[in-house]
């Protein structure tokens, strides 16, 4: 008698519900994906930057010694939060590293000693207040260090 074609009210909320449960589970998991994402710069600038020492020391058996976090406009807020530019005038540049284009991190290099040196690079690309360092040395790749608060800043 009667042709009824359609979804009923209750099979289109059991729809809502499941996709509502599909989307408050993969929404953080992708915002924590992209967080690491930009956390990656980091890690890889810091062993560009030993590798650049490295190849620095080769050539004229010394190690530059960059003291100060570059590039120093990245701390006005949380480092890593909003891009930087990089900074053409600091150690960086005699030691001849560069990144491509703006920077998420902030980074240091120093003399330990005469024979070794140590790479820092630092980022908050959440906005928390535990900063994401890495470290590396003359030997010894990029790691991440123990988690700070953001008072080093």
């Amino acid at each position: 008698m009667f042709n009824k074609k359609g979804f009923t009210l209750v099979e289109l909320m059991i729809v809502v519900a499941i996709i509502g449960i599909l989307a408050a589970i993969a929404i953080p998991n992708f915002v924590a994906m992209q967080y690491r994402a930009k956390r990656a710069e980091v890690p890889s600038n810091v062993d560009g930057i030993k590798t650049a020492q490295l190849a620095y020391d080769a050539a004229f058996d010394v190690f530059i010694n960059e003291a100060t976090f570059q590039p120093r406009t990245a701390i006005t807020g949380a480092a890593g939060k909003i891009q930087a530019d990089w900074i053409t005038t600091s150690k960086f540049a005699t030691l001849g590293w560069a990144p491509d284009g703006k920077v998420r991190g902030i980074y240091k290099v120093n003399s330990i000693s005469s024979t070794d040196f140590r790479v820092n690079g630092q980022c908050n690309v959440d906005g928390d207040t535990v900063i994401a360092e890495y470290t590396a040395t003359k030997s010894i790749n990029s790691v991440p260090t123990p988690t700070t608060t953001n008072t080093v800043f």
